[in-house]
């Protein structure tokens, strides 16, 4: 998928951004294997480290903490693989999701497909758009909620694959409602999966089963004693963290200003979106992968990961009138949601 440079350069100087970062679209695999490969080993050693310590010992809390972190990022790589150009890094792929999709219950296939129609123009920000709720029009409350929903998402996963993948399978209308309400990862719950809604696994049906297996392998290994019902326990924490994390990020990462009725330009859609530079050690741990440039990201959703810093500081320097460039920045996690929780908070005051 290529990245559009729209013939408007009135609103948004684009053609001469794109100059700016054009050597930067191609990815780089040993960054991505190197990436990968060493956060998930960390995060799964982290978590073997918390499961045999003490219970609420120093070490087990350290070892959470690194477990939780190390398989977050190592999760976020399906926002790259959604982006990776059709037919590439397939041996990546199935890695990722032997070693860290799987394990976690959300298979590639979940993001693959829904996740690109949050970039195209005529869907962005619309009741098309799975990913996006304007919250900024809604209660703050909505908010607490969309965070709190952490709490059952593991479980939900459980139930999803474990349950609902075998029995869609002997009944043809569950199997329609599973692929249409059950099988995205996405923010609106009243998204509704097309049947089309596929890019680069076409083996879906094959990581839905592997995912079954693999649930069912560890709670009958649970059942028979084989494993400490503390796995089960550490899984669903480490779970429930992760998706805590992502839940915060997510509303830091667009405006949600569009009510969803009407189609947003293109400058709408861009300083709808947010970059969150801060500091590379401490933002990178809760907007890993490149995801705290995530308005550069939509201006170029081609651009990997690796290179979205040296374009966040070629377009802040190199731009003629980096005046829009400029407002899409936050300072921080808690500036972007005290804004938003701010615009929501007078909208309801109108």
């Amino acid at each position: 998928m290529t990245d559009t440079i729209p013939a408007t350069p009135e609103e948004f100087s684009v053609r001469e951004a794109f100059h700016l970062v054009r050597d930067l679209m191609t990815p780089n695999p040993w960054i991505y294997w190197t990436d990968f490969l060493f956060h998930i080993s960390l995060g799964w050693t982290a978590f073997f480290v918390a499961l045999t310590s003490p219970f609420f010992s120093f070490w087990q809390l350290v070892a959470f903490v690194v477990a939780v972190l190390a398989l977050y990022r190592s999760a976020i790589f399906v926002h790259e693989l959604a982006h990776l150009k059709k037919g590439t890094f397939k041996v990546f792929r199935i890695t990722w999701n032997i070693l860290c999709g799987i394990p976690l219950m959300i298979p590639s296939f979940t993001y693959d497909g829904v996740h690109n129609d949050h970039h195209k123009p005529d869907v962005y920000g619309t009741d098309s758009d799975g990913e996006y709720v304007s919250f900024a029009t809604k209660k703050p409350v909505e908010m607490v909620g969309y965070v709190l929903l952490s709490v059952l998402l593991p479980g939900l996963l459980v139930i999803r694959f474990l349950i609902l993948t075998p029995l869609s399978y002997l009944f043809p209308s569950l199997r329609k409602f599973v692929w249409e309400h059950a099988s995205s990862l996405t923010i609106d719950p009243s998204y509704k999966r097309a049947d089309d809604a596929i890019r680069n696994d076409h083996n879906w049906q094959q990581q839905e089963s592997a995912t079954f297996f693999f649930a069912a392998l560890v709670i009958s290994c649970v059942l028979l004693g084989v494993l400490s019902s503390n796995v089960l326990i550490l899984w669903y924490l480490t779970a429930f963290t992760i998706f805590l994390l992502n839940s915060l990020r997510t509303l830091a990462a667009h405006a949600y200003r569009n009510p969803g009725q009407e189609r947003m330009s293109f400058s709408e859609q861009y300083l709808d979106s947010i970059n969150i530079p801060g500091n590379k050690f401490i933002t990178g741990l809760w907007a890993p992968v490149g995801l705290r440039y995530h308005a550069t990201h939509h201006l170029f959703m081609s651009m990997p990961y690796h290179n979205l810093s040296k374009a966040q500081d070629r377009l802040v320097n190199g731009l003629t009138d980096n005046t829009l460039y400029l407002k899409t920045i936050r300072h921080s996690l808690i500036d972007a949601l005290k804004r938003i929780w701010h615009e929501s908070s007078t909208y309801q005051s109108k």
